[in-house]
């Protein structure tokens, strides 16, 4: 099969277009036709060998967190999946992933696919969508009749983030450049602040129960962020490289979030996706051959909106 690789850590160019031998899947393992997976960030920074301590990977490496395909064949021990099924899964970041045109998964972490997107369009949910729901729901705890600001709205997790407040009858406060404004308002936004011309501090005037950071800033506009949460309030942090700071006079927590795995979860956001209640957003569809030059894009900050990566047998 056709897979692309790097051997090595390093920039983009150590990304490989190769045949690979096709894997058997073990105990509790299922092969999946690759239907697609998608480009995160985090991919980057597992090549350039910046995530090593957190995410130790085995040489060479398969990239691709995110995986959306059909199963076709199941390992032994494995019940309720069956080949034929089509499957969105958050693969372990730590082992072979998706860009390929199979993969291997632990079974626990599949579950079934939404019918009302096509499938290597569904690649484009796992890891956002449970990025956003466990920093909103189990960490920041929203509840309707909330305000949530949403700093950065205008990247792929911020597009689900803001949906899911607002199905959960928040307030939802968004920060977004000109380029992604008229998304987030169409993703549900009460409020939109161009974050290139407006400060955040100016622009909220009311105090927020939740605060959700999802954008690359500097220590100081994080530590803004925290002075608009009501005490007794949460600011979750997805720039897992610049911890959170809490204020304990306030009682304002600070949350780091690393997301997991978790298939039930998924299942219930692709039923969102099936009712009609959450929409997948696909920037761009990338030809498997193409990866490497996606990841130089990525390097040069010109890839905006979710990018799914599709093999040339899907």
């Amino acid at each position: 099969m056709k897979a692309v690789r790097f051997h090595e850590y390093g920039g983009p160019d150590v990304l490989v277009h190769e045949d690979v031998e096709q894997s058997v899947p073990g105990p509790g393992q299922v092969r999946v036709r690759v239907a697609a997976t998608s480009f995160n960030p985090v991919d980057g920074n597992i090549r350039a060998g910046f995530m090593q301590g957190p995410i130790p990977v085995v040489l060479p490496h398969t990239p691709g967190i995110d995986l959306a395909g059909t199963v076709d064949a199941l390992g032994e021990g494995v019940e309720g999946l069956a080949v034929g099924d089509d499957v969105v899964g958050f693969l372990p970041m730590d082992g072979p992933g998706a860009a390929a045109e199979y993969a291997l998964a632990p079974a626990e972490v599949l579950a079934p696919a939404p019918k009302s997107v096509p499938l290597a369009d569904a690649a484009a949910l796992p890891l956002v969508g449970l990025t956003a729901h466990q920093a909103l729901f189990e960490h920041g705890g929203l509840a309707a009749g909330q305000r949530v600001l949403v700093n950065g709205a205008g990247g792929a997790v911020g597009g689900y983030a803001v949906q899911l407040a607002k199905n959960a009858g928040a307030h939802v406060i968004a920060t977004a450049s000109p380029r992604s404004g008229d998304a987030v308002r169409s993703a549900g936004a009460d409020e939109v602040v161009d974050h290139t011309t407006t400060g955040l501090t100016a622009a909220v005037t009311e105090p927020v129960d939740l605060a959700l950071n999802l954008a690359p800033v500097d220590p100081a506009e994080l530590a803004a962020l925290l002075t608009l949460v009501k005490p007794g309030g949460v600011l979750v942090n997805t720039t897992v490289w610049m911890p959170a700071p809490s204020d304990e006079e306030r009682d304002v927590r600070g949350i780091d979030l690393f997301v997991r795995s978790d298939a039930g979860r998924l299942a219930e956001l692709v039923a969102s996706v099936d009712r009609g209640e959450l929409r997948v957003d696909v920037a761009e569809r990338v030809p498997l051959a193409e990866l490497p030059a996606l990841h130089a894009r990525a390097t040069e900050g010109a890839v905006h909106g979710k990018v799914v990566v599709v093999p040339s047998a899907a």
